[in-house]
């Protein structure tokens, strides 16, 4: 079995957890972007953030034989302080041309607040302006219908916005369906706190298909699976889907959206 990891924080997790997803089949792990836990205070923190995710962890990665592969943003959680999302977004150009950049996030709303909208209507105009990929996050739980709708709407009011180089990511049962029905992507998140198991994930592709849809693990710092997704592969075997279909979904889907970017290019295919 081989899969792609399009969603997880790898600086988050230890060497350990590199070596259990290249013995599980990982292929290449795309990492976005994320809140650290805690809000950094000044843009000098994004900085070594971004160098961290551009530099020192593909240099990790690499001893494991792991492409490693990244995205840039200020996440929403930090979008309220505009002044200092301003100084972010300003740093973010200068590393967009590095070789694992593969575009603009995880950006998106977490609390639907107007700063937020903001911001991501900021990120967006920044990953148009340079031709970037979009990775979205939706925001939790009671918050996400409203939140997907107003993503959806800021993507749509720019006239640049290409919905087949945008990634909407943890997408539930009510929200991928508006998200497919616009000609985005569309990312199930399988994480045991507040987003979904791999009997609920296959039960969604099963009702949706598997165009336009990748799984990811979204690992971090909290409780979470960087294994989720090779796990999920044996909930659809278990089910009777094909080989053919496992690696549709967990490979040639993110495999295909990711191409898009110059950046995303594998060993095998060189």
């Amino acid at each position: 079995m081989r899969y792609i990891e399009p969603h997880g924080h790898m600086v988050s997790r230890t060497t350990d957890d590199y070596l259990a997803m290249v013995t599980a089949g990982c292929k290449a792990v795309c990492e976005p972007a994320f809140w650290a836990g805690f809000d950094r205070r000044s843009a000098e923190g994004f900085y070594d953030y971004f160098c961290q995710l551009t530099e020192h962890e593909p240099k990790r990665a690499a001893k494991f034989g792991l492409p490693h592969f990244s995205w840039l943003c200020l996440n929403p959680k930090e979008s309220e302080d505009l002044a200092l999302a301003a100084d972010v977004l300003a740093l973010i150009p200068d590393f967009l041309d590095r070789p694992n950049v593969l575009g603009i996030g995880e950006i998106g709303l977490n609390k639907n607040t107007a700063n937020e909208l903001k911001v991501l209507e900021q990120h967006i105009d920044l990953a148009v302006s340079r031709d970037q990929l979009i990775l979205v996050h939706t925001p939790h739980l009671e918050d996400k219908l409203k939140g997907t709708k107003l993503i959806i709407d800021a993507l749509l009011n720019h006239s640049g916005t290409r919905p087949e180089r945008v990634i909407i990511d943890h997408v539930e049962e009510h929200t991928a369906p508006l998200v497919l029905d616009k000609g985005f992507w569309a990312g199930i998140t399988l994480y045991p706190e507040s987003k979904c198991t791999p009997p609920r994930a296959v039960d969604m592709l099963e009702t949706l298909g598997a165009d336009r849809i990748w799984l990811n693990c979204a690992c971090d710092w909290g409780v979470s699976d960087p294994l989720a997704v090779p796990k999920t592969a044996l909930e659809m075997k278990r089910r009777g889907h094909s080989g053919d279909f496992v690696d549709q979904v967990l490979y040639r889907n993110p495999h295909r959206f990711l191409s898009q970017s110059p950046n995303f290019r594998l060993q095998e295919e060189t």
